[in-house]
């Protein structure tokens, strides 16, 4: 006699991977009125024994917007068995209100299966709210971003060599954690005092960040050598400088100037840079005019010039006191040099040509400003009417041109006198030394502050970005 039988299939009991179909789970509607919709996912099982999978879940829990569907049962998995090389379906919902301005404009989280003790993870992502989703995009042809609803980057954006984005008055730009905005034409973002233009990240639910700004919170704007002709003028730039997409951490980084014009890669007015993890502005031998602006809280250096370029920095605030968030321990507020070091042997020089008038450099270490030069290269910086926080002023090197430069030392003697530093409020109080204690220049009585305020109100124009009387 001969007989037959079924031979049960072993269970992998330790170790073993899963696998997705996708790496990542998108909704790629974007909502236009209250509903729901629904994507899916495989999740294999490459091994030839059959597996369990302990759970599948969302790690946002009961609190995600997100609903699961795993293996033809609504809500989450347990202890689901999968054939050797097979495969289970798990759908996602999810209902948004994109009216409901406490919703993200971007809905994250993430889907979580979990095998012999080991998470495997896919990030499962929608968007919110209505608005322009900007996701790896090229911004080309020329592009006009208006007011109608605000436009939200993911990713990287670029505004392609000889192209050109301008943006509106009061227009809204949120920035998502892996944000950069790239430019290799020209940025053209005119805001005003009550319409300003505000780069910012895109969590409004604040109760992720504790309900405050909190530095890092996506990445910045790159200008590429060719880029040129860009202009920023009452535009808010805050709670920036992570280092999404390779790039380095900073609010503005300027690549080394290429186009052989007079005009300035980068022109900004009446800008405020605010809350970076790292650097305010880097740039790599670029060049930059800068009028009443305020770069401040950053935990690099505010200002970091390296491998020469041209400046033009006139009525500036460059301050960093240190917080809860932000270390201030070594870097000093601004840097300058004709030269950028990768190795003690290997470095790369540029001539530097650096003009600062009127303006002011405070912080909590003893000396806030830095700047050094190697003999072969030209470098020429010249500080004019300016109030420096140096306990030290020899360590400025003599080949530094000043002319009528005062300095804030530890003690408090000339101190600025802001406001309220830790409110960001950085005008200065009546008897600051600020006030009245700025020099005449080339088109400074046609110039308004940071207020929007004419400048030359007193017997001489203030220091810093603020005129008060």
């Amino acid at each position: 006699m001969s007989g037959s039988s079924c031979k049960k299939e072993k269970l992998l009991q330790s170790g073993g991977e899963l696998r997705f179909s996708t790496d990542t789970l998108t909704f790629d509607t974007v909502f236009t009125s209250l509903g729901s919709a629904t994507v899916g996912l495989k999740i294999f099982n490459p091994q030839k024994e059959k597996v369990k999978v302990s759970s599948i879940r969302l790690a946002g829990g009961s609190s995600s917007f997100f609903h699961l569907n795993v293996d033809g049962k609504s809500g989450e998995g347990q202890d689901i068995e999968v054939a050797g090389n097979d495969s289970i379906y798990v759908f996602a919902t999810v209902k948004v209100d994109p009216n409901d301005e406490n919703t993200p404009f971007v809905v994250e989280d993430k889907l979580i299966a979990s095998l012999n003790g080991r998470d495997f993870s896919v990030p499962v992502l929608a968007y919110g709210q209505n608005a322009h989703y900007i996701r790896d995009s090229v911004l080309s042809p020329m592009q006009t971003w208006g007011t109608d609803k605000p436009y939200v980057i993911m990713g990287g954006a670029l505004v392609t060599e000889g192209d050109k984005l301008t943006i509106v008055p009061g227009c809204r730009i949120y920035m998502h954690a892996n944000a950069r905005l790239f430019v290799a034409g020209t940025l053209e973002a005119l805001g005003t005092k009550t319409d300003s233009i505000i780069f910012q990240g895109d969590r409004l639910d604040r109760s992720y960040f504790g309900y405050e700004g909190y530095p890092g919170e996506w990445g910045g704007i790159y200008f590429t050598s060719y880029s040129t002709a860009n202009v920023l003028r009452h535009v808010i730039i805050r709670n920036c400088g992570n280092g999404a997409q390779g790039a380095p951490p900073a609010a503005i980084q300027l690549a080394p100037d290429s186009v052989a014009d007079a005009v300035p890669q980068l022109t900004m007015d009446r800008c405020t840079i605010e809350n970076s993890i790292a650097y305010g502005i880097l740039s790599f031998g670029g060049s930059l005019k800068a009028e009443n602006c305020l770069i401040h809280s950053c935990g690099a250096n505010a200002l970091a010039l390296v491998q020469g370029g041209n400046y033009e920095l006139n009525n500036c605030t460059f301050a960093t006191y240190g917080n809860n968030k932000i270390s201030h321990t070594d870097n000093p507020v601004v840097l300058m040099l004709n030269f950028y070091l990768y190795t003690q042997v290997l470095y790369d020089t540029g001539s530097l040509s650096a003009v600062l008038r009127n303006c002011v450099i405070a912080g909590s270490l003893d000396n806030e400003f830095f700047a050094e030069k190697v003999s072969e290269t030209p470098a020429t910086i010249k500080l004019e009417n300016c109030l420096l926080k140096m306990a030290d002023e020899t360590k400025i090197p003599t080949w530094v041109v000043r002319s009528n430069v005062r300095f804030t030392k530890p003690d408090g003697t000339l101190d600025p006198q802001f406001t309220d530093v830790p409110k960001a409020n950085y005008r200065p109080k009546p008897g600051s030394p600020l006030i009245n204690a700025g020099m005449d220049y080339t088109g400074i009585s046609l110039m308004h502050d940071l207020d929007d305020k004419p400048r030359h109100a007193g017997t001489a124009a203030d220091i810093g970005c603020y005129e008060v009387e």
